[in-house]
């Protein structure tokens, strides 16, 4: 093998200077990047929860550290939790990062828990087509509330909406309206009646139009300079993706059932292994989501004593009858998973999961799980 001579003695402390150099000149370089005019852009585009919320934090915070002009919220949500909700406008009120939501593209909206956070921004901002409002409370599946608990609700809902149209200096009257009489706005009707600010085609006449703006920050007015600023896009991590997705109800109830299934699997053979991992694994993924959804936990209590029937049945003979009541147990419990009795959230869309889901999942689950526990306890 061909081997190369070493370097010169003189020649090895000259180069590693020069490698030192390159490197804080990099580093150098680096940081004025990242302390460059500039805005950081996010988008939303999903229902209101903790996992937005917390976006949004991760986002300010990121914001603010890199040294960002202000932060941009592109919007487009039919509503969430109203724990969230506070949180994020707790968040636009508290920091000292100027803050622009807009509600875009052409078709999006703003709805129920996206009004709160669009009006408590320091500048509102629509695109044409979009419309905002319909912020009063219904119950599951967008039923009738009863009286005492839709006023105690849209009260509350009120009294915030009120709070935040006067910190920011918008139509109270017309804001209040969307809580009290479930009134919608379009983008042009919302800056006529100073819902908004003003109306955008595109993140560069918004910046246009902003130039020379001032706003009032937890730190005093601001004056923003947007002309030819850099425009940096933040996106939801791996996590936040991963948790978005396991938060719609139709894929947390699988989850719950494929749990349930895989632990009473493991019942009958504790030799198999790969049904109670998996089952274990279900369920805690199924159970982490649930903690932050709008969830009745009876509906949780009746699907988890669907398969306990289940297990029962192959155990002792119930002729049947408890393999009936593990059915009809699991289509309650789907059923009443995302049904609220009590007085729910003023901002949040009714949810609940499919029949195209519920139906299939419960044939699928306890007839071939039952035919599958049979085959083994025969076996």
């Amino acid at each position: 093998m061909e081997t190369f001579p070493p370097l010169p003695k003189a020649l090895i402390r000259p180069l590693m200077l020069a490698l030192s150099a390159l490197a804080l000149m990099g580093g150098l370089v680096g940081v004025a990047l990242g302390q460059g005019r500039h805005a950081v852009l996010i988008d939303i585009d999903d229902a209101i929860n903790p996992v937005t919320a917390g976006f949004l934090d991760r986002a300010v915070d990121k914001a603010q550290e890199d040294g960002a002009e202000l932060i941009i919220v592109r919007l487009d949500t039919p509503g969430g939790l109203l724990s969230s909700t506070r949180d994020m406008v707790a968040k636009l009120f508290e920091d000292n990062m100027p803050s622009v939501v807009y509600v875009a593209p052409g078709g999006a909206h703003a709805a129920s828990a996206g009004t709160f956070i669009t009006a408590a921004a320091n500048i509102a901002v629509m695109a044409s087509g979009t419309n905002i409002g319909a912020a009063s409370p219904v119950g599951a599946g967008g039923a009738e509330l009863p009286e005492t608990i839709k006023s105690k609700v849209m009260e509350d809902a009120a009294a915030l909406m009120r709070d935040i149209a006067t910190k920011r200096g918008r139509n109270v009257e017309k804001l209040e309206a969307t809580v009290l009489d479930a009134t919608a706005y379009s983008s042009q009707e919302a800056v006529d009646l100073n819902i908004v600010d003003f109306v955008a085609v595109g993140i560069d006449e918004l910046l246009l139009k902003l130039d020379g703006t001032t706003v009032e920050t937890a730190d005093g007015p601001r004056v923003l300079s947007t002309d030819g600023i850099d425009v940096r896009r933040l996106s939801l991590s791996f996590v936040e993706r991963f948790l978005l997705v396991l938060s719609d109800p139709n894929i947390s109830f699988m989850l719950l059932s494929i749990g349930g299934l895989g632990i009473t699997v493991e019942l009958f053979n504790p030799g198999l292994i790969v049904p109670g991992v998996v089952g274990a694994i279900c369920l805690l993924l199924a159970f982490l989501v649930l903690g932050n959804l709008p969830v009745n936990w009876a509906g949780v209590a009746f699907i988890l004593l669907a398969m306990a029937l289940l297990f029962l049945e192959v155990q002792v003979a119930g002729f049947g009858i408890l393999g009936a009541g593990a059915i009809i147990s699991f289509v309650m419990g789907g059923l009443l998973l995302f049904d609220r009795f009590g007085a729910p959230s003023p901002t949040a869309p009714s949810m609940g999961v499919s029949l195209w889901v519920l139906l299939p999942t419960a044939a699928l689950l306890l007839g071939g799980g039952g035919w599958f526990v049979m085959t083994m306890v025969r076996s």
